[in-house]
């Protein structure tokens, strides 16, 4: 039991929890009753700093007043309106607001619900454009390990985490994999981008040269993978896997739902890192978290790929019945507000270096084997303990929980990324928590 749990309060039998040890939670239930700014309060009171931003979402902090007030206004105005050969001003007027902000050229907006419904939508228009532009053949998908896309089909298929894939032997044919970037040999306590393994994106032409450039569609990855606890891509990495896919033909696709809407310090992944993908994943800072919503940014020529035959014929045979649901578009906007008017989208290259430096100062600390950073992500990485792969990192992370820091643990790493509000203070709070916890448990 955990030191601050309160027993016999509530009961834990019906709700199957996801990504859960759900026998081992409900023993020593962890629960948060509010949150407001930077804190999460649980049910006996206690206020506990959110490391990691909810689920990598809530990117302008907690309990903000401006959303709940549209979405209120939302649900009393018009609470459901469908998007299917009908329509309402709000999902155009967000559509617009974020092309506004995409990365230049990625200004047409298919509305999803989450992350893995991006991602499910973004393969679905990949193989569709193909077949729009006379390139049926080219059917192939491919993922990288240590990818996380979500838990759709699709998404799991291009996924690279084998946890998540084992248990779900029918997966899509026709996908492939290239090698992930981790490298802890050449790599360890790299700062920022890690300086070897740009060569690792020519692992794409292995792909072609087995299969055929004819034959693939897409490639998908994320700029920083975050589920695998923050692998920031090697220099030049990404620019090198662009122009591969440019010499062949291949979409290049960026999983954006972690890395966008600020993350970085600049609206996204693909402005960071100057490479612009074909077609771009979002989701979880879209609505600040608080509305389930997700978009895919995709190109003119992707776009336009597919607006061919007569007028009154559909497109795209593809959709959602919540895809641009009014609430979830008036929590969008008033999202984006915050973002404009407190500059949040940019406030993380402010403070990057300050996050990078405090996480890094870990270094040292009894089984730390490597500590990353990417605007404001992190990760800390512990040696498993013998034949216990996540022990050490679930003692860690219980341990935080305890003494006022929730973080998001991946194994034995713990993978970090604060709201975009957060102040040196904090930062401050966080590392020394993280540190004591490992002295402790480590």
């Amino acid at each position: 039991m955990t030191l601050h749990q309160i027993p016999n309060t509530i009961k834990t039998d019906s709700f199957w929890m996801p990504f859960t040890a759900n026998r081992q939670f409900k023993k020593a239930p962890r629960l948060f009753s509010s949150a407001e700014g930077m804190h999460y309060t649980t049910v006996d009171g206690r206020k506990v700093i959110d490391g990691s931003a909810g689920l990598w979402c809530v990117n302008a902090g907690h309990g903000r007043k401006q959303i709940a007030a549209a979405v209120e206004r939302q649900l009393m105005t018009l609470d459901f309106a469908p998007s299917f050969q009908m329509g309402h001003p709000l999902a155009f007027d967000f559509a617009e607001r974020l092309a506004e902000i995409a990365p230049k050229g990625l200004d047409r907006v298919f509305f999803t619900n989450s992350g893995s419904e991006s991602v499910d939508t973004a393969l679905k228009i990949a193989l569709a454009y193909h077949r729009a532009t006379g390139q049926a053949s080219r059917t192939r998908l491919i993922g990288r390990e240590r990818g996380y896309h979500g838990v759709g089909f699709g998404g799991t298929s291009v996924g690279g985490m084998v946890a998540n894939r084992r248990a779900f032997t029918t997966l899509l044919p026709g996908v492939d994999h290239i090698r992930h970037t981790h490298d802890l040999t050449r790599n360890a306590f790299a700062k920022d981008q890690p300086e070897h393994g740009a060569e690792l994106a020519d692992d794409l032409e292995r792909l072609v040269g087995l299969h055929g450039a004819e034959t693939i569609a897409a490639v998908i990855v994320e700029p920083v993978p975050g589920s695998t606890a923050v692998l920031p891509p090697p220099k030049d990495y990404l620019q090198r896997l662009r122009e591969i896919c440019d010499k062949h033909g291949i979409l290049l696709i960026f999983d954006e739902v972690i890395t966008g809407f600020g993350r970085l310090g600049t609206p996204f992944a693909a402005n960071f890192f100057g490479v612009t993908p074909d077609l771009m994943t979002t989701a979880k800072g879209i609505t600040n978290g608080t509305i389930p919503c997700g978009a895919v940014f995709a190109s003119r020529k992707v776009h336009d790929g597919l607006m061919v035959g007569p007028e009154n014929q559909m497109e795209l045979f593809h959709g959602y019945t919540y895809s641009a649901h009014p609430t979830a578009c008036a929590a969008g906007i008033a999202t984006l507000d915050i973002y404009k008017d407190e500059g949040l989208l940019t406030r993380g290259a402010s403070i990057a270096e300050y996050w990078r430096d405090a996480l890094h100062s870990l270094k040292g600390l009894p089984n730390v084997v490597d500590i990353r950073n990417c605007g404001l992500m992190g990760a800390v990485e512990l040696a498993p303990r013998g034949g216990a792969v996540g022990a050490r990192g679930y003692d860690v992370m219980v341990d935080c929980f305890n003494t006022g820091l929730y973080l998001r643990m991946s194994g034995d790493s713990f993978a970090m990324s604060p709201p975009l509000i957060v102040e040196k203070s904090h930062i401050d709070q966080m590392v020394s928590i993280l540190g004591d916890a490992i002295k402790k448990v480590a």
